[in-house]
This record gives structure tokens, C-alpha cells and sequence, in this order.
């Protein structure tokens, strides 16, 4: 058995799809995760179930990334209850499509607000206080690369994420900390299956040449393999984990 302490990873917006098979990813390969949610509290709460059972150790914290008080909150926890953390996943986020001419202030704001501010909000904080060593992962989107019609704040917001991750890979040089941004295509959540007809999933499936959707853990494994020691080399970089669609 190991004498190493066990490494600490937190996932925001991990109650559910990626962000929760994530976890129980980083569960499986030994770290103790930490599960952000914002909203209800039982997803978190029956996620951390399902991890102890399985033999791994998780925490629920309730979080709004957005605001930067509750983030520094929840660093703060972290480290009271565990010394500190070694690996940021930085997977919350929210989508509303409408074309550019159609989009109201309020879905704009809330955009900005939960995908660029609140990664900034989580980078900023782990910029200060992760362990030298440590790893972070963003979430990015493969939309960045088809730009799709309607999609024009969901991309711009997911193009500065990519901005900010090769920025703080040079500003933590010394440090030996890896930043990385993971930029999934289509992927089989019940966000993405929800208001989709079955003909429109088909359609978005056969787009990739590996004709299929993604599938949460697809994700989960570039995530851990990003934030595992195979992972060591890769810095800086946008990985478009996405069956080839683009």
C-alpha cells in the first residue's frame, strides 16, 4: 500500500452527466473527490453514496461558481478538511442557444456569468492555493471549432476558457502544475437528450466517422488521464474529445 497522502480532486457541477461520471472516475483511480453542485442538494448527496460504496471517499459542497465568495468558500473548506487540493476539474456549466440578433441580456449575462467568470473564479483561486504538482482541467466545447449557428455566447464563452487555459499554463511555470482544456463533442446526457426528437439525436450521432454519441465516460477517461500521471507531458492544450466530428 501506498504512503503517499491520498491527492485531492474537485469537480464543479458534478451531481450529474459528466461531471458526475468525472468523479467516479477520480473516485476509481484513488483520489478523494470533492463534488460541487449549486442546485439540489440529493444528486450530490446520492453521488457521494455511490462513491463510498464502491470504496472511495467524496464530499458534497454546494457552491454557485459564479460568485467568487462561495468559490473562495469552498477552497477554503477543502483545505481546512483536507490540507489542500491537487487537481481542479472545472466542468460547471450552462447552455442556451439563440442566435446572436435573438439573445436577451439575461441569458447573455447568465452565460458569461456561470462559464467564463465562474472558471475564472475557480482558476484564480487554484492559481493561489493548489499544490505544486497539481493538475487542472477545463471544460471547453468542440463548438468552438463547428460554430454553429446559435451557439455564438455559448462558443465565445468556451473560446476564453481555451484563452485562459494557455495563459495560466505560462503563469504558473515553476510550479509544475499542467493546464488543459477538455472540449467534448455530442455527448449522451439527459441535458443534451432533453428536447431533442430521436431523428435530431441520429442526425448528431452519424456527424462524428465513429457514428455515435460520446458517452459521459469517453469524457471522464480524457479527464483522468489529463489529471493522472500519464497526463504529465500534455500542457497547455486543447483536447477535442469528439469521435472526429471536427
Amino acid at each position: 500500500m501506498s504512503s503517499q497522502p491520498q491527492k485531492v480532486a474537485l469537480v464543479t457541477g458534478a451531481s450529474r452527466g459528466i461531471g458526475a461520471a468525472v468523479a467516479q472516475r477520480l473516485a476509481r483511480d484513488g483520489l478523494a473527490v470533492v463534488i460541487n453542485y449549486s442546485g439540489d442538494a440529493k444528486p450530490a448527496e446520492a453521488l457521494v453514496a455511490e462513491i463510498a460504496s464502491a470504496g472511495g471517499h467524496a464530499v458534497a459542497i454546494k457552491a454557485d461558481v459564479s460568485d467568487p465568495s462561495a468559490v473562495r468558500a469552498m477552497f477554503d473548506r477543502i483545505e481546512a478538511e483536507f490540507g489542500g487540493l491537487d487537481v481542479l476539474v472545472n466542468n460547471a456549466g450552462i447552455m442556451t442557444l439563440s442566435n446572436i440578433s435573438d439573445t436577451d441580456d439575461a441569458v447573455f449575462d447568465r452565460q458569461i456569468a456561470v462559464n467564463f467568470k465562474g472558471t475564472f473564479n475557480t482558476l484564480r483561486e487554484a492559481a493561489k492555493r493548489l499544490h505544486d504538482g497539481g493538475r487542472i482541467v477545463n471544460f471547453s466545447s468542440s463548438v468552438v471549432g463547428m460554430l454553429q449557428p446559435g451557439y455564438g455566447v455559448y462558443a465565445a464563452t468556451k473560446a476564453a476558457v481555451e484563452a485562459m487555459t494557455s495563459v495560466l499554463t505560462k503563469e504558473l511555470r515553476g510550479r509544475g502544475i499542467t493546464v488543459n482544456a477538455v472540449a467534448p463533442g455530442p455527448t449522451a446526457t439527459d441535458l443534451f437528450m432533453n428536447g431533442k426528437s430521436p431523428e435530431l439525436v441520429d442526425r448528431l450521432a452519424n456527424m462524428a466517422p465513429l457514428e455515435r454519441l460520446g458517452e459521459p465516460e469517453d469524457i471522464a477517461a480524457v479527464v483522468a488521464t489529463l489529471a493522472g500521471p500519464d497526463g504529465a507531458w500534455i500542457n497547455g492544450q486543447t483536447l477535442r474529445a469528439n469521435g472526429g466530428i471536427i
